[in-house]
């Protein structure tokens, strides 16, 4: 195994394909910043440059798309609260506070180095453990998908800071919006009015960028945020993080990553779940849960090294059975049948020279990332010092730009508006807005994994309750729903004691 690793370095590490990885991190990261044009829409829209390259020097620019289209994602939603990707929108959640304080430059280092150490992570189980991890991901039935998305629900309940009625209700309102569109089992249309733009439902990233972009932009064009907007414009950058924020974040870069590949792996769950996981599980495990939405490091470590492992998960399928794992590793597998190569069982055989080039590339542009990116971080955050209303007037550009480049329908640009307006709305009575965009990813996942189980069963609820790995993960979500109603209650007990006590 390392000699073909030596190997393959030997061939990527050339002047030449170190050019072409250079360029595919340039270009990814560009791509990546503006809203929608995520990974998969990078690699496709980039695709035709590759034409008559040497496959080697392909699949290193593709690895360098794809890590810096996840980048830059995380370099908007940090300074102006607008994902590049809908994985993306997690970091939302503390980098742009962290902006709104002038630490612009913590949450993009937090995002560069969380980046490659869970790209750097994930390659190196991709090359170690792939055949076994893929009989693990080949052991879900739809009985532990349906846990395994429940239990992600219930994270919600760590995301969504204040109140638990309010979040819960988010949730539920997510859930229900991601319910629109044809019913995938029966064909009918379900709460679409009439309207066609809405037979193919909410589509998870115009949902991101509508929540979060769009709606950031109306809150602070109509004055509700003036301290925000003061803050953020006169923000500076300070590069490093301070010590005990360091070894905050190395914990968060380690459970984010093991977290995101794991789930990573699995087909069709993708960095958004895994993203969402990490920050709730982050939040769970802090000594100041309270403190996470305000602006802390690690809650853009790790949802950040979790997207990135989770991209690297995801080329475990795509190898070792040639099932794409997601959208991105979709148009990869297309980029792949272009080169001859087929994705499955008996690529390391047949094509062994190509695989470990490609597996030395990922490495390479991991590296790459870093090298290109951290010396940028003090450029980056200087554009907080332009003023607030024409930093959001390009927001709603790109975002504009992003919903339409999509599908070309103007129906998607009304549904991000919509859905902007939905956030203000939201953020005007203090209900959270994160559990909103959970509840929109997870809702028809969960419905359809139940419905299939179910159909499996013939009708038996039991089957949903007797596989171990699903138990184990209901388990987990009815300890977290308990623990997160008593540490949430317990302090309004303790007043109404003290306050009882006084009386006496």
């Amino acid at each position: 195994m390392f000699d073909n690793l030596i190997t393959g370095f030997a061939t990527a590490l050339t002047p030449e394909n170190l050019m072409f990885g250079l360029i595919g991190v340039v270009l990814g990261t560009t791509v990546g910043i503006l809203p929608g044009l995520g990974p998969a829409v990078a690699i496709s829209l980039l695709l035709p440059l590759t034409f008559g390259l040497d496959p080697v020097s392909a699949f290193i620019m593709f690895g360098g798309i794809y890590y810096g289209a996840l980048y830059g994602g995380a370099t908007t939603a940090i300074l102006v609260n607008t994902p590049g990707s809908a994985s993306a929108a997690v970091t939302t959640f503390d980098g742009y506070p962290l902006s709104k304080q002038g630490r612009s430059g913590s949450a993009l280092t937090a995002a560069i180095v969380g980046s490659f150490i869970g790209g750097t992570f994930a390659t190196f189980m991709l090359m170690m453990l792939a055949p076994t991890l893929v009989e693990l991901a080949l052991n879900f039935g739809p009985p532990e998908y349906f846990a395994l998305m429940l239990l992600a629900l219930v994270l919600v309940a760590s995301v969504g800071s204040g109140s638990l009625t309010k979040a819960v209700f988010a949730t539920f309102l997510g859930v229900g919006i991601g319910l629109i569109g044809i019913d995938l089992q029966t064909g009918e249309a379900r709460m679409t009015f009439g309207i066609p733009q809405l037979y193919s439902g909410i589509n998870i990233v115009l949902a991101a960028i509508g929540l979060f972009a769009v709606g950031e932009a109306f809150w602070v064009a109509s004055g509700a945020s003036q301290d925000d907007a003061t803050q953020l414009s006169r923000g500076g950058s300070k590069f490093g993080m301070r010590k005990p924020e360091w070894v905050r974040s190395s914990i968060a870069w380690v459970r984010g990553t093991i977290i995101g590949f794991f789930v990573g792996v699995l087909p069709g769950s993708g960095g958004t779940l895994a993203s969402f996981m990490a920050y709730g599980t982050e939040k769970r495990f802090s000594k100041h849960p309270e403190k996470f939405g305000q602006g802390v490091v690690e809650g853009v470590a790790a949802p950040e090294a979790s997207n990135n492992a989770a991209a690297g998960g995801s080329m475990v399928p795509l190898l070792a059975l040639g099932i794409p794992g997601s959208a991105t590793t979709a148009v990869m597998l297309v980029a792949f049948q272009m080169y001859g190569l087929q994705p499955g069982p008996l690529l390391f055989e047949n094509s062994g020279n190509l695989v470990w080039a490609l597996i030395a590339s990922l490495y390479i542009t991991n590296i790459l990332l870093v090298v290109l990116n951290l010396p940028l971080v003090g450029l980056w955050a200087r554009l907080l010092s332009l003023p607030p209303k024409v930093i959001f007037s390009a927001v709603l550009v790109f975002s504009t730009i992003g919903a339409y480049s999509l599908k070309g329908s103007l129906g998607d640009v009304a549904i991000i508006y919509a859905l902007g307006a939905l956030a203000f709305i939201l953020r005007k009575f203090d209900f959270p807005v994160a559990p909103v965009l959970l509840g929109i990813l997870l809702g028809p996942l969960l419905e359809q994994e139940f419905r299939r189980a179910l159909s499996i069963s013939g009708g038996d609820f039991s089957i949903l309750v007797t596989r171990p790995l699903a138990v184990i993960f209901l388990a987990v979500a009815a300890i977290s729903i308990l623990t997160s109603i008593f540490n949430r209650n317990s302090p309004s007990v303790l007043e109404e004691t003290v306050e009882t006590a006084i009386q006496d």
